[in-house]
């Protein structure tokens, strides 16, 4: 797929970090980019200096992405690209020794519910409704009529202590995403995912300077964190590789993640 002024996109999870990077690649690239959040301070921010469109979106409403993509669909037509981002979940312990109450205590399903509906059927609510507006596009090289991009995390392969609620509704994510693209295969509709590794997110970047550097260290190379500028990147070549259908790519600089 060709990115440039013909192409729309809508990026989720816009208003800052991997969303952010991917909406400004994409911005910088020529494309129409809708960004779809629930912060509208920055959302509104971030749209305003690449030149998109803010939608306050929040993910697990199917009422709110419905009229998200309308939104983004009257001021800049179908989309042809969409990088989910967004998410919402909670973390725990499948059993946990609560100290007050002496006993273990086990991590409640509610909140299990809620972590797999920030993250997994987020992700299938945002990738069908929008293979649903693609399917109607023309098509382009290869038959080709739009990309979807989803983001997992090496936690669904490395799930780590507490990760029992993340880790399984990314590796959920990851389980989308060969089915799907078969799905979508006669209509031309590719699905990928990418699976970051630590990256220096906002969110991230809020911690102590030791953990940060603790974390650096345990990549084998680069010894850093990722940049979300590198995540954009890749989600960028899956955009532009029409062959690149199907797959599940770790971004992560090697690391293997240890139980905690």
């Amino acid at each position: 797929m060709i990115i440039d002024s013909s192409t729309a996109a809508v990026v989720t999870g816009g208003a800052s970090g991997l969303g952010r990077a991917a909406a400004v690649a994409l911005a910088g690239a020529g494309a129409k980019v809708a960004i779809f959040d629930v912060n509208e301070a920055q959302g509104e921010e971030v749209a305003r200096a690449i030149g998109g469109l803010f939608c306050k979106v929040d993910i697990t409403s199917e009422d709110s992405v419905v009229a998200g993509f309308a939104k983004a669909r009257a001021a800049h037509g179908q989309e042809r690209l969409l990088v989910h981002c967004a998410m919402t979940s909670r973390r725990g312990k499948t059993l946990a020794f609560n100290k007050e109450k002496g006993r273990l205590e086990r991590l409640p399903t509610a909140d299990y519910e809620y972590g797999v509906q920030g993250i997994l059927v987020a992700s299938y609510r945002l990738a069908s409704l929008s293979a649903e507006g693609m399917a109607a596009m023309q098509q382009l090289e290869d038959g080709e009529r739009g990309a979807i991009i989803l983001t997992a995390s090496v936690a669904a392969q490395d799930g780590q202590i507490g990760q029992v609620i993340y880790a399984s509704a990314k590796a959920g994510v990851n389980g989308l995403v060969l089915p799907m693209a078969r799905d979508l295969s006669d209509l031309g509709i590719r699905v990928n995912s990418i699976m970051p590794g630590i990256f220096a997110t906002p969110l991230m970047l809020g911690a102590k300077q030791n953990v940060l550097d603790s974390l650096s260290a345990s990549v084998p190379f680069p010894k850093r964190l990722g940049k979300p500028e590198e995540f954009a990147s890749l989600a960028l070549e899956m955009a532009r590789n029409t062959y690149l259908n199907g797959q599940c790519v770790r971004l992560d600089g090697a690391i293997r993640m240890a139980p905690r």
